[in-house]
C-alpha cells in the first residue's frame, strides 16, 4: 500500500492533502454508481483499445480503474492479462465483489500512480480521469516517468480528461482541463498522438461532463 501526502498552498496557509484518504472517503460514502464518472458502457475506451490492434494476450493496465466496469467488458471480450490500479482499496473491493470468481483472473494493485513501480511492462496503459486530477507540475512529471517505465516500446496510451469546456472541478477537487494539443504537450517527444475524440458523459444525475480522449503510441527509439 502506498500513500502520498502533498502540500497544497492556499494563500499564505499550507494545508496538507492526502490523496488516498480522499478517495477512500469518497468510496466509503458512495456506491460506484453514485459517483459522477460512473459509466454503464465504457464505449469510447473500448473502441480505442480495439483500434490498437492488440491480441487477447496483451498486457493492459487500467490506471484508476477501481470500481469501473471496463475490466468486466475486457474479460467478456477474452483479454487474459488485465491489471487494475487504484489508490482506493474500497474501490478495488467493489470491483472484486462484482466480478466474483472472475476477479482471480485480474491483477489488482493498490497504489498512487505517481509512486507506482511496475515489475512488468504493459502493451496498453488506460487512464480515464486520473491524470486531470494532477494539477501540480511535479506530480504530472512523476506520472509521466511511471508511465514511460511501465509501457513497452511501441505501446499504447489511452488517456481521458475533462475537455477545455468541461467542468473545472470533480469530487470537490480542482482539475486540469485538456485539449488534444495541450495533452500532446504533456507527452512530448516520446509519444505520437495517433487519434483523439470528444465524449459528452452523462452523470447518474443526468448532468453533462465533456471529456477528451487521446490515443498515443510510444515511439520506438
Amino acid at each position: 500500500m502506498i500513500s502520498l501526502q502533498n502540500m497544497v498552498k492556499k494563500g499564505d496557509k499550507a494545508m496538507s492533502f492526502n490523496r488516498k484518504n480522499h478517495w477512500e472517503n469518497v468510496y466509503g460514502q458512495k456506491k460506484p454508481d453514485e459517483v459522477s464518472w460512473y459509466q454503464v458502457e465504457p464505449t469510447v475506451s473500448l473502441d480505442f483499445i480495439a483500434s490498437t490492434g492488440i491480441g487477447y494476450a496483451a498486457k493492459i493496465i487500467d490506471v484508476g480503474g477501481g470500481a469501473s466496469v471496463l475490466v468486466d467488458k475486457l474479460l467478456d471480450q477474452g483479454f487474459q492479462n488485465l491489471t487494475v490500479l487504484d489508490i482506493s482499496s474500497k474501490a478495488i473491493h467493489y470491483a472484486q465483489e462484482r466480478l466474483g470468481r472472475r476477479a482471480e483472473n485480474v491483477s489488482w494493485i493498490e497504489a498512487d500512480v505517481t509512486a507506482f513501480e511496475s515489475s512488468v511492462q504493459y502493451d496498453v496503459w488506460h487512464d480515464r480521469a486520473v491524470f486531470h486530477f494532477l494539477t501540480d507540475t511535479e506530480d504530472r512529471s512523476k506520472y509521466m516517468r511511471r508511465l514511460e517505465e511501465a509501457l513497452k516500446p511501441g505501446g499504447h496510451v489511452i488517456i481521458a480528461a475533462f475537455a477545455i469546456d468541461g467542468p473545472p472541478k470533480c469530487s470537490d477537487l480542482d482539475i486540469e482541463r485538456y485539449s488534444p494539443e495541450k495533452m500532446k504537450n504533456e507527452f512530448r517527444d516520446s509519444f505520437e498522438l495517433v487519434n483523439s475524440a470528444r465524449e459528452v458523459h452523462i452523470t447518474p444525475w443526468n448532468k453533462e461532463q465533456k471529456f477528451i480522449y487521446c490515443y498515443f503510441k510510444k515511439i520506438v527509439k
